[in-house]
């Protein structure tokens, strides 16, 4: 047999302590890490893709995705920073480019981001160095180094302008820089002053505006680097539980520990589990709070409350804005949709689990079900969880008070035993709960294990081992002998024996009837961790502290395979005895066959960021399951050279029973038949309602139907009308077109007439010259009978004379005959072109005259167009005009209305004015009799300072109904101005 493979099918977890650590990849599915890579999850569908990571990385530290949505780079901290980023849209498993730099001190890089195009990558190193390295990571070329702090204060944050390549923000502890990229340097632009306080995120917002935020709880806008809007945010204590039972303590600031923008403004987290979302006021660079989304309790903690209080680490809003996710440091993901949220505006929202809850810290133990596809973790984080490995859900699970440090379920899935720092409990797994019914005194039980036949179990108390059985929960024997912390156990297929490994260097084979040592394997220099044993119960696969893979048979180390360097955590071997997986503590998952080969080999796979704890394989050997130290549970499935599933010889079907108690058996009958006449009555009171409802339709069919023939009689008068108007459009129209003919079947007349007549000359011509050639040929023989007759005497002597004048004049009639055919011939083809001319003229004016003919069409179909647009423009704006007026008369009722208050306030001044002046004249006379009246001069005074006192208060009461009038007189002009303005557009129009 081969090298068997295995295939990460799905993981569990997520890496809190990353940055930037979840993301939208598209509308369906997002993106996180888990593990020592990267996971798509689709959120409809709920199937996952894994990105690996480097393998030599030490763990990721920050995420960016490209705006293009193509390349993810992954800050991975090692020997030295760098940055490796991923084509995931072609290649998922090769790296594009990985990216460092050979003279930089720090291990790592706490933020990156990629400029809007994706050519360009920003990466922030951590410290000694704090240096910020400007990338053209394509070419692996750096084009920008800037020191952004000279101080040990962090930096947390960093990002591009989404508009602008060349202008970079970051954010720290107080750090607030914007960076401008040019001629080769970054340069930094100066804040206003202000006080620098500790920044944890910022975000940009459209016109080149950034919104920061920071530990106190305080929100800071700013435009051109200019302090433009600030907001503090004030947690409330009413929902606090910590403040609650401090009442003394102030209230803390809640931290802004994420922003993220979307398109009417930004959303923020601050303070423990709360979410809230701005929206831009009416005035510029304002903004309102008009939304808190919170996480909800947790109804299977001990303390529900805990849930709320987890810190948002991410925000990651979806590309339509429909859905909004949250990552929190307690490694959860949350999520909400945004539509269904601004149903009940005004009230809280709460966030619900995205898939399901995961681990948050390490998980400890590890168990399978061999008649259900269940899987139990247990975790440091106090929780204990099932899992279903063929649907790939969490089905149940439940928090403690104490942390579980060990898990062991049932064969047949219906009990659960597990392992607490102060008892070892057997459980039943309920449809809806985890509940215990036995507790037994083992402290901090660290290994559990139930038997194969599921009849009894065995438990880790220090260094013995307990076997009880199940049904009587009896104590039946008691394994001593380890002189060290046992660290596993494992029981043989028939039960008969049970095989446990130390830190005492010590692998030892128990009877289980008896709880007699059967066979010992010692070697102090080595501390096992992990052991198995094959099928026929003769050979003992074990791992421990010396980095081998050890092969025990009889008692004796027959075979050890180094494994070059690594540490081995853990082992298991298939139910066939064929394969057998290994457990690393850098995470990486080894395949090995058995026998095991002379030269050791194996295939190596990585998805752990911390060492793997524990392992198991399912009963029917098609999945192998892993957990970690970073509270990651994988689902690998097992294949073969060619990528095919292996498949056992027998199958055994999974049963589907479930445990539930009388009393709940009783509550949920009760609560059945409560609901069952709640649904009775609620069916009468909806065909009641119904009824009501009916009726108030029938009546409001009748007032539509009468309204609807009211507006079909109007519609069909406009349509008449319209028809009206478009009989004499066509008339017009056929008027025209029969003119056009007309005047085209004239032009064509005229141009036949032209061409009649210049072939009538040209045909004159050629009988001229037809005529010219007879005579020239007649006079040459009248010649040549008159030479001959008045020389007849002398014919013989010259006749030789004569002959060659003959010649001569035969050649020239032959010339002048060749020179006639010629010129008919030039006339022949004069008159063929000159038909051929007149022929393409009438073609040419005949295509004009069609064109011109067609275009008249399309224009009359056009202009009918343009008509009935008009025409329902000339609807529309009636409308307006209607609505115009009905506002226009509106505002008169509201200026008479605010004439009539200025009246009344008029009158009132006057009213005023009159009494002060009585007052003022009483004051005078008061002042004569002061002299005659000196034993009333206190009084007096008294009177007076109240007569001030009164004048001042109608002094004050006069200052703003005074400017109550301007305003109403400010408002009475600008309604002139748009009822002018209204009525000037309504003449225009």
């Amino acid at each position: 047999m081969s090298i068997p493979m295995i295939h990460a099918n799905h993981i569990f977890g997520l890496e809190a302590s990353v940055v930037n650590n979840v993301f939208y990849f598209d509308d369906q599915s997002i993106m996180y890490p888990a593990g020592s890579g990267c996971v798509r999850y689709n959120i409809d569908q709920k199937w996952q893709k894994l990105f690996p990571g480097s393998e030599k990385s030490q763990g990721m530290l920050a995420l960016a995705l490209s705006p293009n949505r193509r390349y993810l780079a992954i800050s991975e901290k090692g020997e030295r920073a760098m940055v490796a980023i991923y084509d995931i849209q072609h290649d998922q498993n090769k790296k594009k480019k990985l990216l460092s730099v050979n003279d930089l001190q720090a291990q790592e890089f706490v933020s990156i981001a990629f400029s809007p195009d994706s050519k360009y990558l920003i990466a922030q190193s951590g410290k000694p160095d704090w240096t910020l390295i400007y990338w053209l990571w394509k070419k692996q070329k750096i084009i920008g180094v800037m020191k952004t702090t000279t101080n040990a204060n962090p930096i947390y944050q960093i990002s591009f302008n989404p508009q602008d390549n060349t202008q970079i923000c970051v954010v720290g502890d107080g750090v607030l820089k914007l960076l401008r990229y040019s001629d080769g340097n970054l340069k930094q632009t100066n804040f206003q002053k202000f006080e620098l306080q500790n920044f944890l995120a910022h975000a940009w917002m459209p016109e080149d505006r950034i919104i920061v935020g920071t530990d106190m709880g305080k929100l800071y806008l700013f435009e051109l680097a200019e302090l433009h809007w600030e907001y503090t945010i004030m947690l409330d204590i009413r929902k606090s539980a910590s403040i609650s039972q401090m009442p003394s303590l102030p209230p803390p600031q809640p931290k802004v520990t994420a922003i993220t923008i979307y398109s009417k403004g930004f959303m923020c987290c601050a303070g423990p589990g709360v979410v809230y979302i701005f929206e831009r006021g009416e005035e510029k660079d304002t903004f309102k709070k008009i939304r808190v989304i919170k996480i909800p309790q947790d109804p299977y903690s001990t303390d529900p409350t805990q849930a709320e209080q987890q810190e948002i680490s991410t925000l990651c809003l979806s590309p339509s804005e429909e859905a909004l996710v949250v990552s929190t440091n307690k490694s959860q993901l949350y999520c909400i949709t945004l539509s269904s949220a601004e149903i009940s505006k005004g009230e809280l929202a709460y966030f619900e689990f995205l898939s399901q809850s995961f681990h948050s810290n390490i998980i400890t133990g590890l168990d399978i079900c061999i008649r259900k596809p269940l899987v139990a973790t247990s975790s440091v984080d106090r929780s204990v969880r099932l899992w279903n490995y063929e649907t790939n859900a969490l089905e149940l699970y439940k928090e403690f008070q104490e942390e579980a440090y060990s898990v062991a379920i049932h064969p047949s899935g219906l009990y659960i035993l597990v392992g607490f720092s102060d008892k070892l409990r057997l459980m039943n797994l309920l449809i809806d709960d985890i509940r215990t019914f036995k507790e037994f005194t083992v402290r901090s039980c660290r290994e559990c294990s139930f038997s194969n036949g599921g009849h009894r179990f065995a438990v880790v108390n220090g260094n013995v081992i307990h076997i009880h059985s199940t049904t009587t929960f009896e104590n039946l024997v008691n394994l001593k002998g380890h002189n060290g912390k046992i660290r596993a156990i494992i029981w043989n297929p028939d039960d008969s024996k049970l095989i446990s490994c130390g830190m005492d260097g010590a692998v030892y084979e128990w009877n289980t009837l008896t709880g007699k040592r059967e066979s010992e394997c010692v070697l102090k220099s080595c501390s096992y961790t992990g052991l198995c044993i094959t099928p026929d119960s003769k050979t003992i696969f074990a791992v421990g502290s010396d980095r081998t893979l050890k092969e025990i048979t009889d008692s004796q180390i027959i075979r050890e395979v180094s494994s070059n360097d690594v540490a081995y955590t853990c082992v298991v071997m298939s139910h066939s005895g064929r394969m057998l997986f290994i457990g690393t503590a850098n995470g990486s998952v080894r395949c090995m066959k058995i026998p095991l080969p002379v030269k050791p080999e194996w295939n190596e796979h990585q998805a752990h960021a911390g060492p793997i704890t524990k392992m198991v394989i399912t009963f029917d050997d098609l999945y192998l399951l892993t957990v970690s130290e970073d509270a990651c549970l994988v689902f690998w499935k097992i294949i073969d050279k060619e990528g095919r599933v292996l498949k056992r010889d027998k199958e055994v079907g999974h049963a589907e029973e479930i445990l539930i108690t009388k009393s709940d058996l009783q509550e949920k009958n009760q609560m059945t038949l409560e609901l069952k006449t709640r649904v009775e009555e609620l069916k009468m009171e909806n065909e009641y309602q119904l009824r009501l409802k009916d009726m108030n339709y029938s009546d409001k069919i009748k007032e539509l139907t009468e309204k609807f023939i009211q507006e079909m009689e109007s519609l069909k008068t406009k349509n008449q009308v319209l028809k009206t108007d478009k009989d004499k459009i066509e008339i017009k129209h056929k008027e025209d077109t029969v003119i056009i003919l007309d005047k085209h079947a004239k032009d064509i007349e005229d141009l036949e007439s032209m061409n009649n007549q210049k072939l009538m000359l040209e045909y004159e011509k050629y009988q001229e010259l037809q005529l010219k050639s007879q005579r020239m040929q007649e006079d040459y023989e009248r010649q040549l009978t008159e030479m001959d007759e008045s020389k007849s005497q002398a014919l013989e002597e010259l006749t030789e004379y004569y002959e060659t004048k003959l010649q001569e004049k035969r050649t020239l009639i032959e010339q002048l005959q060749e020179e006639s055919r010629q010129q008919i011939k030039e006339a022949d083809e004069t008159r063929k072109q000159i038909e051929e001319d007149a022929d393409r003229e009438i073609q040419d004016i005949k295509i004009k005259y069609e064109r011109n003919l067609r275009d008249e069409k399309e224009a009359n179909l056009r202009l009918k167009g343009e008509t009935g647009i008009m025409r329902k423009k000339f609807t529309s704006l009636q409308k307006e005009i209607e609505d115009k007026q009905g506002e226009i008369e509106k505002l008169k009722s509201e200026h008479q209305k605010l004439h009539g208050v200025i009246r009344s306030l008029e009158k009132d001044i006057q009213g005023l004015k009159k009494e002060i002046l009585e007052r003022d004249e009483t004051i005078q006379d008061k002042e004569k009799r002061i002299y005659d009246l000196k034993k009333k001069n206190q009084e007096l005074e008294k009177f007076k300072f109240v007569l001030d006192y009164k004048i001042k208060e109608l002094k004050r009461q006069i200052e703003p109904r005074e400017n109550d009038i301007k305003e109403m007189k400010e408002q009475i002009q600008q309604l002139t101005s748009k009822k002018i303005s209204v009525f000037r557009s309504k003449d225009g129009n």
